[in-house]
């Protein structure tokens, strides 16, 4: 369907506990779309009333204390998946439907703690099991976005001080390798579809100093497929949020399209 196409992707770090914000943010900037990371909330406890008041439909997968992914959207979806296929894993990280013709993949990339850690190895094997789950997406899917945390900073732009998180883990050459790997499928980063400001970021570490001096790293992501790249009309970091009293540690991103039918 023609016509402006606002698409949102925001780590809340417990939906629960930032309800109020996301409300507050979903009734603001009125998204047609906005994917969810850590939402760390189970599914029978998940606040789908309060969502659908707001205006929204929801799909939802989560798990108690960690994890969890929605997405919400003013239309109905179809075609809402759980996970990637063919890869067992207990951890909800990752949900996908279709609204308005536009596939939406909701990822949220594991952590990976320390490099060389076994939490490290599963993040590797995890990105190549989504890599593969994606090229089957693109070949079936004309507009396809890829949202989420990806807890990924793809180049030295992208983190506030390269020399301190060279080598450490969302920074390292493999990490980075497997992001580039994503985008020779034929994705785009579409905040790198425009000039951007120097140092935008969209996480930043609890603490005094963080935030506050902008030691930031962006690795929440919009990924779009060739189709949605030609479409796109702004990318861009709602860094206001992460200033709210007890916030989520990430900010949201916003990408605004014009489909063309």
């Amino acid at each position: 369907m023609p016509g402006s196409f606002k698409l949102a992707t925001w780590n809340v770090n417990s939906l629960n506990v930032r309800l109020a914000q996301v409300l507050d943010w979903l009734a603001e900037h009125e998204p047609d779309v906005l994917a969810l990371q850590e939402t760390k909330v189970p599914d029978d406890r998940f606040p789908l009333a309060e969502l659908q008041a707001a205006g929204y439909h929801v799909a939802y997968s989560g798990q108690r204390a960690y994890n969890g992914v929605a997405i919400l959207t003013r239309e109905v979806t179809s075609d809402v998946s759980v996970g990637i296929p063919g890869f067992e894993d207990e951890q909800r990280r990752v949900i996908g439907a279709t609204v308005r013709g536009v596939r939406i993949a909701c990822l949220y990339v594991p952590n990976g703690q320390v490099v060389g850690s076994d939490k490290f190895e599963y993040k590797l094997g995890w990105l190549h099991a989504a890599r593969e789950f994606l090229r089957a997406e693109l070949a079936v899917h004309e507009r396809l976005a890829v949202v989420g945390d990806f807890n990924i900073a793809p180049a030295e732009r992208d983190v506030h001080d390269p020399r301190r998180w060279e080598g450490k883990v969302l920074f390292s050459d493999v990490e980075r390798a497997a992001f580039a790997g994503l985008l020779d499928l034929g994705l785009s980063d579409a905040f790198r579809l425009f000039e951007q400001p120097a140092k935008v970021f969209s996480w930043w570490p609890y603490g005094k100093v963080g935030f506050p001096r902008n030691l930031g790293l962006r690795i929440d992501h919009v990924l779009v497929s060739s189709t949605l790249a030609g479409e796109c009309r702004e990318c861009r970091v709602d860094t206001r949020p992460r200033a709210h009293e007890r916030p989520s540690d990430h900010a949201p991103v916003i990408a605004q399209f014009e489909l063309q039918g």
